[in-house]
């Protein structure tokens, strides 16, 4: 009953929103407000979320954004039953697709470009007898961490872990767990090369 309650109280303010034509920062205000106060979303200090974003809780699950975050134009996140945790100072550029079902783990300052996928969830297909769709899923989890960039149109896929300090070129499919400070690209990816100077510090 709790949560139908906000559901309805955000609705509402959508609709007061659209129809009063209402100032866009004051606007972004009042939907950062009522995500906050949505149950299992939880947003850190300093984040910016666009007003085309969605962030939405199906089936269970959580959000949370760590501070400083960026989400940007048409970003989607939504649970499936599983957890997405972004970490401080990330970027998640326009039209990236984020899904938790097993689990998507991002840490901080990690840096992901536009139109990627990041699904922590299979098909299973093994019985060729039987649709793809009635076999069942497979949810093992994504573990993103610090100070990761992945380029433009990169899909990650259900099962991996990037290691920190990693670069993933733009149009790869990540398909197996990556060791911290590669450089990889391709389909499926590979590593290109390491990258150089280790010896620094991100600034937490």
């Amino acid at each position: 009953m709790k949560e139908l309650r906000q559901l309805l109280k955000n609705a509402l303010f959508g609709v007061i929103l659209r129809c009063y034509k209402v100032d866009g920062s004051l606007r972004a205000r009042v939907r950062k407000h009522l995500m906050k106060t949505t149950p299992g979303i939880k947003i850190g200090k300093g984040v910016f979320i666009s007003e085309t974003a969605v962030l939405e809780i199906v089936s269970g699950g959580t959000i949370e954004i760590g501070d400083n975050a960026r989400i940007y134009e048409g970003v989607i996140l939504k649970t499936y039953g599983g957890g997405i945790k972004i970490g401080r100072n990330c970027s998640i550029n326009p039209y990236t697709i984020i899904y938790g079902h097993g689990g998507t783990w991002i840490g901080d300052n990690v840096l992901i470009a536009g139109h990627n996928m990041i699904i922590p969830n299979n098909h299973v297909f093994s019985d060729s007898n039987a649709p793809i769709a009635l076999q069942g899923n497979v949810s093992k989890g994504i573990v993103i961490n610090d100070d990761v960039w992945i380029g433009h149109a990169c899909s990650i896929l259900d099962g991996v872990e990037i290691g920190r300090g990693c670069v993933v070129a733009a149009g790869s499919v990540v398909t197996k767990t990556v060791s911290p400070f590669k450089v990889i690209g391709g389909v499926p990816a590979r590593i290109i090369k390491e990258r150089g100077n280790r010896e620094f510090e991100v600034k937490k």
